[in-house]
């Protein structure tokens, strides 16, 4: 194999790679300390999406006046934040104060890659469906071969 070969084959690998490659990125949600009810159960839901995609939730509470005389209730809230997604992602760093904020980390449970896959093959399968309700004598046609090669195979 000649060197030009070689080379132009890992930058094919690599480009692949990168291609396959899935950053988890940190999202965040803003929260007050007085948040109505509709509100927080509208934040938790951008919260939990966020966390079904695999990416990172930095759930922030922001005091004002003399809200920051009771972090107390920050801390509250966000561990009732923290419970409420816990089928979705696990904490990763417990309530944390830096100035006017109040901060906590949640991690997905599943990876950004694990998601992109299942993602990918949920649209395969439903692109293959659509195909085969669109001509369905070609359907048929490929369900028969693909009997027949694994009862081939089975012998």
């Amino acid at each position: 194999m000649d060197y030009g070969k070689f080379k132009y084959e890992a930058a094919q690998k690599a480009k692949e790679a990168r291609r396959n490659q899935a950053n988890t990125v940190l999202k965040e949600v803003r929260f007050r300390l007085k948040i109505d009810s509709h509100d927080y159960e509208t934040k938790k839901k951008r919260a939990i999406g966020f966390l079904e995609a695999g990416d990172k939730v930095k759930a922030m509470i922001q005091f004002r006046g003399r809200e920051q005389s009771r972090p107390e209730l920050g801390v509250r809230l966000l561990q009732k934040f923290a419970e409420e997604v816990q089928e979705y992602g696990a904490v990763e760093s417990t309530p944390t104060i830096d100035g006017r904020n109040m901060t906590m980390i949640i991690g997905p449970h599943r990876s950004k890659s694990d998601v992109k896959g299942e993602a990918a093959a949920r649209r395969s399968a439903a692109k293959e469906a659509a195909r085969a309700a669109k001509n369905p004598k070609v359907a048929a046609e490929k369900a028969a071969a693909a009997t027949k090669t694994s009862a081939d195979t089975a012998e």
